[in-house]
């Protein structure tokens, strides 16, 4: 009789031990990525010399390259496939070449071009991601000024873009990015020189050579 009583209280707890919700061991989940990314790069803007003035035989045109910040937003609608929106400010000097390089510096303008292209992201590479996109580019000339020429207008336009690139990530966030686009930019003119006014197109055609820092939020 003793023993059973000495043996209850012990089963007792062993069942208490058994009824015991037993602590879940926590999992880790992983974070999902921010489809949103940005750049910040500095940006060669190289033009081709190329262009004409209608009415004069043998006129050819040339323009300053320059080297400008540059912004731009990237939007991952998958892994592999985004979509991004450039926005940066350049100028150029618009010369006279050929049979009107007597002008010299005919003018100079500013000008707007932001670039929406849709990419697809190699992403089988690790921390190295390369890219190519295709879109489309609509440039807004302003501050448009004669120097040799009395008046200067260039038409803003639409055009189409081309581009490769890749980002190297340094961790999951931050990462180096070069980048290359090719505008297909080729607006008409107007020019006013000594009173009369002549037309002809800039065939700038530039290409956007960048590098900077990325950042994926």
């Amino acid at each position: 009789m003793t023993s059973v009583a000495m043996a209850a209280p012990v089963f007792q707890a062993e069942a208490a031990d058994l009824e015991a919700p037993q602590a879940e061991t926590a999992v880790p989940v992983a974070t999902a990525k921010s489809p949103w990314q940005i750049r910040v790069r500095a940006l060669g803007v190289i033009t081709e010399d190329e262009g004409s003035v209608d009415a004069i035989p043998g006129s050819d045109l040339s323009y300053s390259d320059t080297v400008v910040p540059e912004l731009d937003i990237t939007y991952f609608f998958t892994d592999n496939i985004a979509a991004e929106l450039i926005l940066g400010t350049s100028f150029a000097d618009v010369d006279g070449e050929g049979t009107i390089s007597s002008l010299g510096e005919i003018g100079t303008a500013w000008f707007l071009p932001p670039t929406l292209t849709l990419q697809y992201h190699f992403t089988n590479f690790g921390a190295f991601k390369p890219y190519v996109g295709a879109g489309v580019n609509y440039t807004i000339f302003y501050n448009q000024s004669g120097e040799s020429a009395d008046k200067l207008h260039i038409d803003n336009t639409w055009g189409a873009a081309l581009q490769a690139g890749f980002d190297y990530m340094l961790d999951d966030h931050w990462g180096v990015n070069f980048d290359v686009k090719k505008l297909f930019l080729e607006p008409d003119y107007s020019v006013t020189v000594g009173g009369t006014k002549y037309h002809g197109t800039a065939e700038l055609n530039p290409w956007l050579i960048g590098a900077g820092i990325t950042y994926r939020f």
